[in-house]
């Protein structure tokens, strides 16, 4: 199997990477995505009358959550002690559009880009969801990492 792929053993079966010989480095990733919305959506979601409640709220909090249960969607995903995760929004009123930013760190073997991508995903979901009564013609979109840090790849920024 190609090196690069390191998910496979040499008979091309799948298997969780053995990060047992590394040593625990400081870890971070970033990622990002919006979620293209409708005026009214936005108003809603602005002005707090979306009829689930705090949108942006509970959408940082499905977020959060979802960066701790990232090896219960990805199969192949090691499950991670996290110390930190946060999600938080800009808005984007140009583009009709909610921007979401996912960080999470740990000090481990292995990385958390999967985590944060996840967080950010969840999150703009949380959002359709919340928001769906009113318009269902939202849009996911963008979803990318954006930087990462630790392992012996060492650091990536998107720019």
């Amino acid at each position: 199997m190609d090196a690069n792929f390191n998910h496979f053993d040499g008979a091309g079966n799948a298997i969780m990477v053995d990060v047992s010989p590394k040593q625990p480095t400081l870890r971070a990733a970033s990622a990002r995505g919006k979620i293209r919305v409708s005026r009214p959506v936005l108003d809603a979601i602005l002005g707090h009358t979306a009829a689930k409640g705090d949108v942006l709220g509970v959408a940082r909090v499905a977020g959060i959550m979802a960066t701790k249960r990232t090896s219960d969607l990805i199969p192949l995903c090691h499950p991670l002690m996290l110390s930190h995760a946060s999600v938080d929004f800009t808005v984007l009123e140009e583009e009709g559009a909610i921007q979401a930013e996912c960080t999470v760190k740990l000090s481990g073997k292995t990385g958390v880009e999967m985590e944060a991508l996840t967080g950010v995903t969840v999150a703009l979901l949380t959002i359709y969801d919340m928001c769906k009564a009113v318009d269902r013609s939202m849009e996911l979109s963008d979803i990318h990492l954006v930087h990462k840090e630790g392992g012996k790849s060492g650091v990536y920024d998107r720019g």
